[in-house]
């Protein structure tokens, strides 16, 4: 086995799994799906249909205990509403402090995680799909370049340097995300981003707002959103 990919069952880690496999083969590439405790399982769903599409294995973790104590949103555990605005407004609220949709420490957590696991199958890179567009104003900051260059460092010297991290956006918008997961034939139909677990996205969450942004950018529409 060569890469393991951290798969949540959305846009960028659905186009990071595509990569891996046009590098390394559906073979040679496994795929990671973590629970933290989320108000809902679309997510999960998602990324099993996607991990069955491509025909790679996929590991699911339980790490919800973790978090028991945090009051973010997007968990079971809080009673606060999932903001529906952008997060450029959002930051605003903050005063430049992580969103409230910000799980504390998350892809820290999961890259760590995730190292443990692609040592022990013996891969040599972990993907990840972090951009620049949740980097961006602090609102995610274990999104950023300066983060992902840290625990590349970590997970590299840790491992006895034999494993690295793969990050192919973190310095690339979600735009640019959506332009390459079309070239390589992406089923964005699969995917879900939405922090509501409804039937259809919400179309008015952080994560709603920027997909649909990175789709109308290269001039598509996003093939979940047609209730919107």
């Amino acid at each position: 086995m060569k890469s393991l990919v951290l798969l949540s069952g959305g846009v960028d880690s659905a186009t990071c799994l595509a990569m891996a496999i046009d590098k390394y083969g559906s073979g040679e590439v496994m795929a990671l799906s973590v629970y933290y405790g989320q108000k809902h399982d679309k997510e999960i769903q998602a990324a099993r249909r996607i991990a069955d599409y491509y025909g790679v294995e996929l590991v699911e973790l339980d790490l919800a205990k973790i978090f028991a104590g945090s009051d973010c949103s997007l968990l079971k555990g809080s009673d606060d509403e999932i903001p529906k605005e952008d997060y450029a407004a959002q930051l605003k609220r903050t005063g430049g402090a992580p969103v409230s949709t910000y799980v504390p420490f998350r892809n820290g957590l999961f890259l760590s995680s995730a190292a443990s696991i692609a040592l022990s199958n013996g891969c040599e890179v972990i993907y990840y799909g972090a951009h620049s567009d949740d980097a961006a104003g602090n609102a995610y900051p274990d999104c950023s370049s300066r983060f992902n260059n840290a625990m590349n460092e970590a997970i590299y010297v840790g491992s006895g340097e034999r494993l690295k991290i793969v990050a192919p956006f973190v310095e690339l918008t979600k735009a640019d995300v959506v332009k390459r997961g079309l070239e390589l034939c992406v089923p964005y139909e699969l995917t879900w981003s939405c922090y509501e677990g409804g039937e259809t996205p919400c179309g008015a969450c952080g994560t709603c707002r920027d997909r649909m942004a990175a789709f109308e950018a290269n001039g598509v529409k996003d093939p979940i959103m047609k209730g919107n």
